[in-house]
């Protein structure tokens, strides 16, 4: 790599990219433009420029067929003088070793618990795809992960060298106006309250244990996926939208009673911060994200019965939401990436 003068050049690969739809796309994406705007020069290489096979199961997301000439390829073209692997998919292993062939430093970071998402559908025991994530960040300068709670749990698994990254939230796209601009849509006359939940419509997310509820009024789900249809049918009380984001997804959470998280795998929820941002409370598990993101604040309620959660959450102070996410800086959140980069010199 080149050393390091003024702005960085700085190299992220990642098998999580544009047109991916997904809390680890958003994150990159917003940290690199965050980023440019300090003046930094930023290369982010994904799954776009390769040819790609879908992961089985998310016909959606494409994973680079045998990157790794290529990718040097593309590394020796740019010249960074700092290097992320955001992801440990073919793109991350293949630039893992390219890292370890040259001698160059690098970081990490931690987005997903794919041990426990492996073993919901395939029932491949946590302990081998543990000693591989393990094995995979060993090799970096430093692993950033969202969370306190994420932190001391990597750091139980024999993780070294991790370090704190929090998040952000747009306060100018999501707020409580919202309610009030863009076009209606027919779930917002339901029978009030309604419970919202948004993101990808997968078996890891647990929709399940929010779907089968006995909650008053409605409940929606914001989002598609591979499990939209079965769930359609099982719960055919609950209303589907499909993807919605920038206005349309604003107003929504902004509709919205009370969004709903139940998932017990995210390493944050980027739609939590999202959902306070919008002036709209929380009712999640007490696990990893909302755990440090609601914990004992006015915001909404955690409790590991969702319905109680859920019911408790219709309680909470909406403008407190909203003061709680402004606490949340994607500036901040940049500048901590950059920091952690100064690892690997």
């Amino acid at each position: 790599m080149t050393a390091a003068v003024g702005p960085l050049r700085i190299l992220v690969v990642s098998d999580a990219w544009i047109p991916q739809v997904n809390g680890v796309v958003r994150t990159m994406a917003t940290v690199v433009a965050e980023l440019a705007r300090l003046g930094d020069v930023v290369e982010v290489i994904g799954p776009d420029r390769f040819p790609t096979l879908p992961t089985p199961g998310y016909a959606e997301i494409r994973l680079a067929l045998a990157p790794k000439r290529r990718l040097a390829r593309m590394v020796d073209a740019f010249r960074p003088n700092a290097v992320h692997v955001a992801t440990e998919g073919p793109l991350g292993w293949a630039m893992r070793a390219i890292c370890q062939a040259r001698g160059w430093r690098f970081t990490t970071s931690f987005h997903t618990k794919f041990p426990d998402y492996l073993h919901a559908r395939t029932r491949i025991p946590k302990s081998w795809s543990w000693a591989l994530m393990r094995h995979f960040h060993a090799a970096g300068a430093g692993t950033l992960c969202a969370t306190p709670t994420l932190a001391a749990e990597l750091a139980a698994r024999g993780f070294a060298d991790v370090v704190p990254w929090s998040r952000g939230v747009d306060l100018a796209g999501f707020h409580p106006d919202a309610a009030r601009q863009g076009a209606a849509e027919a779930w917002e006359s339901l029978p009030r309250p309604i419970f919202l939940c948004a993101g990808r419509v997968a078996v890891e997310k647990n929709l399940e244990a929010f779907l089968a509820l006995d909650l008053p009024g409605s409940k929606v789900v914001v989002g598609d996926g591979p499990q939209r249809a079965a769930l359609s049918r099982r719960f055919p009380a609950a209303h589907f939208t499909g993807w919605r984001e920038g206005a349309a997804l604003a107003r929504a959470y902004a509709q919205a009673d009370v969004f709903v998280f139940p998932s017990r795998t995210d390493t944050f929820g980027l739609v939590l911060l999202e959902s306070l941002a919008s002036g709209t409370p929380v009712a999640a598990f007490p696990v990893t994200g909302p755990l440090d993101i609601i914990g004992a604040h006015p915001v909404g309620a955690l409790d590991e019965d969702l319905r109680a959660a859920c019911l408790r959450a219709l309680n909470a102070d909406r403008a407190a939401c909203r003061a709680h996410a402004a606490r949340f800086s994607w500036a901040a959140c940049a500048q901590r990436f950059r920091d952690s980069l100064m690892l690997c010199p």
